[in-house]
């Protein structure tokens, strides 16, 4: 027997692209997949997914994730430029509001920590991803930084620079905006496990969580506006606007 004759790839013992019959709703079989993908990339990663897991958890053929994404690799980029795009999508439509900078900002906040809580997928790619960017792999977070990050900071910073240039917000440094606004929210996911263990507490409590959220819009609120009374009543309001989003907390400790 010739060597290799029988040493194949998985992925390359699937039926060719063209003898593969398409579903009759392609674009739903794609999202299926997508979201199926986002799941077990985020709790096995990309070395530990197995396409057959992602085949089953969307109800589809194996042959039919590489139909669509040709190899592991880029189904695990098109999920994450998927899921991405939403949190894009998200945070522009907030920044961009009939509303004053200031406003935005809070708005902007809250937003930022309503995603962490909720899509806790992204949370966790995100981190693996920063994980392969100090072993000094690229990974997927060059292309997420591009189309992305620099596009949301862009739009942020703009928007506090409108307010500074108003006079609703103070004049600082614009970075510094970012990481009490938007850091914070992640320090407090990302490290709950630790406060868990020194309040002891459960920091994913719902009334935890309430607590947590009100105090950053509130903070800011005080912090970085000029009239802080102003500030105080408008993080009251956006408070009240944005309710705290209904999502299932078990299991979160481990992410």
């Amino acid at each position: 027997m010739a060597v290799g004759s029988k040493s194949v790839p998985t992925h390359q013992s699937t039926p060719a692209r063209s003898e593969i019959r398409p579903p009759d709703r392609p674009a739903e079989a794609r999202a299926r997949i997508l979201d199926a993908a986002l799941k077990v990339f985020s709790a096995d990663g990309l070395a530990g997914a197995r396409t057959e897991q992602i085949a089953v958890a969307a109800g589809v053929n194996k042959a039919l994730i590489y139909y669509y994404f040709e190899s592991k690799e880029k189904l695990y980029l098109a999920a994450i430029e998927a899921v991405a795009a939403r949190v894009r999508d998200s945070s522009m439509a907030v920044m961009t509001l009939n509303a004053s900078a200031g406003e935005r900002v809070l708005r902007t906040a809250l937003n930022h920590f309503d995603r962490v809580l909720k899509q806790r997928e992204f949370q966790s790619l995100m981190q693996q991803e920063m994980i392969r960017l100090h072993k000094g792999e690229e990974g997927a977070m060059p292309v997420l930084v591009k189309r992305v990050f620099e596009p949301l900071m862009a739009a942020f910073q703009a928007t506090v620079q409108e307010g500074v240039a108003s006079g609703e917000i103070i004049d600082a440094d614009l970075m510094q905006f970012q990481l009490v606004a938007l850091g914070a929210n992640v320090f407090y996911f990302l490290s709950a496990p630790v406060w868990g263990m020194m309040r002891k507490c459960d920091p994913f409590d719902a009334a935890a969580l309430r607590v947590r959220r009100s105090a950053l819009v509130e903070f800011l609120g005080q912090a970085i506006f000029t009239d802080r009374r102003r500030g105080a009543k408008l993080a009251a309001r956006v408070l009240a606007d944005m309710p705290i989003p209904e999502v299932r907390i078990e299991g979160m400790e481990g992410n």
